[in-house]
């Protein structure tokens, strides 16, 4: 098979088009630098990312390691909706409370030894309550116990290519070796928003547990800018000594999602006063251009020896850059690096090139492009004919 690689057109795939009014985000500043733009002047750490591409747009020391509290429990939601998505879990199965759930302190919903609630009921129980005991009695439901849970933990943050994290338990009480950084907690929120229903619980600002029993229990967030910031919809709030105030918050304003982290502020007032400025600051100075939404045809590629004669790039997700609103039409383009044909059999989901978005000379942003379909290799009669045909001109 020959690698010879060429530049697909925005309209087949197949040339290099400009498209209109795109600029970039600007460089975050490396972790421990001064930044350009103080925005989380009181906190230890800080990061700000655009959800839909993942641009860092601001950061302070954002790979430090440091004791997650609550926050941990984003990683506890992560996985229990990935098992609701497995068809592992339901959102009406029974989740029953052990002792040693039971036994948590800290945040908690009082849940007594032998008592069930949904899992519903234990999501809103963590996400809007942080209840410790909550978190391990939804631990105990999908691994078995605790520990197995934690692996689970660990697994995914290796999975999602986190350097900065190792849980020793799913609620954030505080543990020795237990740490996460900005950076990490950032990329693990941004994987649960994934799951668009999880802001159902983090952005509801009061509900009830128990309500129909003698004993109904009031929920109220810990998150307070899901009631005072206009797009707030979560995620996690955390406090202990040793972390002081942390926030893991996400807000949306239009087509703009922004995730806002930071560690070991001085008292809530501080954090949220940071973070909410930390939002202004990107929905003031950012926006985002969409250049393939999810189904769209982005060109086609050659398939030797394959059952078809070429595959059809369909774009699996949403390409999308993160642009300055006051950045000049500029020299941007974008392009499809391909090899010129690919070799039968081919792979559903197999990478077989790269979406490349430029300014100028300068690259803004790289996409793996996956095979949307599986080709398979074409049988000795259907090669014998596309060989004949072009002697006879028959297909």
């Amino acid at each position: 098979m020959k690698r010879t690689i060429l530049a697909l057109a925005l309209s087949f795939g197949l040339s290099t088009v400009a498209l209109p009014y795109l600029g970039y985000a600007e460089e975050a500043p490396k972790g421990g630098q001064t930044p350009a733009v103080e925005l989380a002047a009181n906190a230890r750490s800080a990061i700000l990312m655009d959800a839909d591409t993942g641009t860092v747009i601001y950061e302070k020391n954002s790979h430090d390691k440091l004791p997650p509290a609550s926050i941990t429990k984003i990683m506890t939601m992560l996985l229990t909706m990935e098992a609701i998505d497995e068809g592992k879990l339901k959102m009406t199965d029974m989740v029953r409370t052990s002792e040693y759930a039971a036994s948590m302190g800290g945040s908690q919903i009082f849940l007594e030894p032998g008592e069930e609630m949904t899992v519903n009921e234990m999501l809103k129980g963590i996400a809007m309550a942080s209840g410790n005991d909550a978190s391990v009695a939804m631990a105990e439901k999908i691994a078995g116990t605790e520990q197995a849970f934690v692996q689970m933990m660990n697994d995914k943050a290796q999975e999602l290519g986190l350097k900065d994290t190792h849980f020793v338990n799913c609620n954030g009480l505080p543990a020795e070796n237990h740490y996460s950084s900005a950076h990490d907690i950032a990329v693990i929120s941004r994987e649960l928003l994934k799951h668009s229903e999880i802001t159902k619980y983090t952005g509801s600002y009061q509900d009830y547990l128990r309500k129909d029993s003698e004993k109904p229990f009031w929920l109220v967030n810990t998150n307070k800018l899901v009631r005072f910031y206009t797009g707030a919809d979560g995620l996690k709030t955390g406090y202990t000594s040793e972390a002081k105030f942390c926030l893991s918050a996400t807000a949306k304003n239009g087509n703009l999602r922004a995730i806002a982290v930071v560690l070991g502020e001085p008292n809530t007032k501080t954090r949220n006063e940071e973070v909410s400025k930390m939002f202004d600051y990107m929905f003031a100075q950012y926006s985002t251009h969409t250049i393939f939404n999810p189904g769209d045809v982005m060109g086609t590629v050659k398939v030797n020896k394959g059952n078809t004669k070429e595959l059809t790039l369909k774009a699996g997700q949403t390409y999308s850059v993160l642009t300055k609103k006051n950045a000049k039409a500029a020299d941007i383009r974008h392009e499809m690096v391909v090899p010129k044909e690919i070799k039968a059999p081919v792979q559903q989901g197999q990478v077989l090139g790269k979406l490349v978005v430029y300014e100028g000379g300068k690259v803004l942003k790289e996409f793996e492009l996956k095979s949307p379909e599986t080709v398979g290799k074409a049988g000795w009669w259907k090669l014998f004919k596309r060989t004949t045909s072009k002697l006879f001109l028959v297909d």
